[in-house]
């Protein structure tokens, strides 16, 4: 009976926390405004469910691609960056990579840019590395 109490009292308790963000902020990033996503990943779903967003599956299995891949991927985690931007999307096809996640800061997001425009060449890259508002 103890037990059966304390279960029920615990998921009272979590239930009733009013802590949770919102998602309604609006961030503005290097002069652009767009509208927050919430924290349960519901926008971020919905964007990748489009057919044109580019997803870890779209990585082309050729060993050119990998190896473009596994080169940012390599000198994306020797830095020290937050773990956020050590676990960012890298997807490569053709030789033009795709980054996206979220980065903690714009320093992070330039530093991740900078090395796959290193690896991949200019114009082969299109960031949509998104900067954490907190």
């Amino acid at each position: 009976m103890k037990r059966y109490l304390f279960g029920t009292l615990c998921l009272v308790a979590l239930g009733c926390d009013s802590s949770a963000p919102t998602g309604n902020k609006t961030q503005i990033n290097e002069g652009m405004t767009r509208q927050a996503v919430d924290r349960d990943n519901t926008g971020v779903n919905v964007r990748d469910r489009d057919s044109t967003a580019k997803t870890p599956f779209d990585q082309n299995e050729n060993q050119a691609d990998i190896g473009i891949t596994a080169k940012i991927r390599a000198q994306v985690v020797e830095t020290e960056m937050s773990i956020n931007a050590h676990n960012i999307k890298i997807m490569t096809a053709n030789g033009k990579v795709t980054l996206r996640g979220p980065v903690e800061s714009l320093t992070e997001k330039k530093q991740i840019e900078a090395i796959a425009v290193a690896v991949a060449g200019e114009g082969n890259v299109d960031s949509q590395l998104e900067v954490s508002d907190e």
